[in-house]
């Protein structure tokens, strides 16, 4: 299953924010990554950069490599409606992304190894596929040997502010439900779809 397994804050610094969640050192540096970082004088970028930028972003936010992103990106124009915010949907319907805002993990890449791992099932049955994409009423449960892995029972026992209205997880069960696709104000991350969308119909 490939993915992307460089340094997660030298992109973050690329993209101006911690896309990866928070990041001690990206903290101290937001500047962007180079020989000489803040002071460098930077170009105005043009229109198809600045569309670029805005899918990296969106690919590496969600950990997906450029062929998944665009199979992902062709099946959201498929399908009728606002092709950026379906888009988006598809991203936060996968398995890996869905785990992680239940909040069985801390960051996508530790979902994506839970799920790669064998420890997460969805509707009863073992699925290790980090890019499945739930439907509407699907239930995620971890399995039950896993229940006990020091990693799951610590990400659980956070306490979070941040509550994310499609999906539900109960810890002490340690079940939830994918309850529907998410409209595009309830999803946090700060990416401009449209601009996504303006690149692929070039």
């Amino acid at each position: 299953m490939a993915r992307y397994t460089g340094p997660k804050t030298k992109k973050a610094r690329a993209f101006g924010e911690a896309i990866h969640g928070y990041d001690k050192a990206f903290e101290k540096r937001k500047y962007p990554p180079g020989q000489h970082g803040s002071t460098k004088r930077r170009k105005q970028m043009s229109d198809y950069a600045v569309q670029l930028m805005e899918k990296q972003k969106a690919k590496y936010t969600y950990g997906l490599l450029e062929r998944q992103f665009r199979n992902l990106f062709e099946k959201a124009s498929r399908k009728s409606g606002v092709t950026g915010e379906i888009l988006l949907q598809l991203l936060e319907s996968r398995l890996d992304n869905t785990v992680y805002r239940m909040g069985l993990a801390t960051t996508r890449r530790g979902a994506r190894q839970l799920v790669s791992h064998k420890h997460v099932l969805v509707n009863g049955t073992l699925t290790n596929v980090p890019s499945y994409l739930l439907k509407p009423g699907d239930q995620i449960s971890v399995r039950g040997k896993s229940k006990e892995h020091d990693f799951i029972v610590a990400a659980s026992k956070r306490k979070s502010d941040v509550k994310f209205p499609w999906v539900e997880f109960n810890t002490e069960r340690m079940e939830g439900v994918f309850i529907d696709y998410p409209e595009r104000d309830r999803i946090p991350e700060k990416i401009n779809e449209q601009l996504i969308v303006e690149l692929y119909s070039k």
